[in-house]
């Protein structure tokens, strides 16, 4: 889960495991998998790292990256 704030100040967790496409529009909008669209204060950057840290917590980042050398 990441820790994200809506545009009202709310705080909650995202499961980022969810998330189909982020946007800067000038706002971070984040389109979840279901098509639910999601603003952001985050900037686009710093929720693409949390996703990141997110997947390598997860051990998910290693799993990509295995399954990329085996298909070489």
């Amino acid at each position: 889960m990441i820790e994200l704030t809506r545009l009202n100040g709310d705080v909650f967790l995202l499961n980022a495991l969810m998330i189909k496409e982020l946007q800067s529009l000038p706002d971070t909008t984040i389109t979840l998998i279901d098509g639910k669209k999601i603003v952001v204060r985050e900037q686009v950057d710093a929720v693409s790292e949390m996703i990141t840290s997110y997947y390598q917590q997860i051990g998910l980042q290693q799993l990509i990256s295995k399954a990329g050398e085996s298909n070489e």
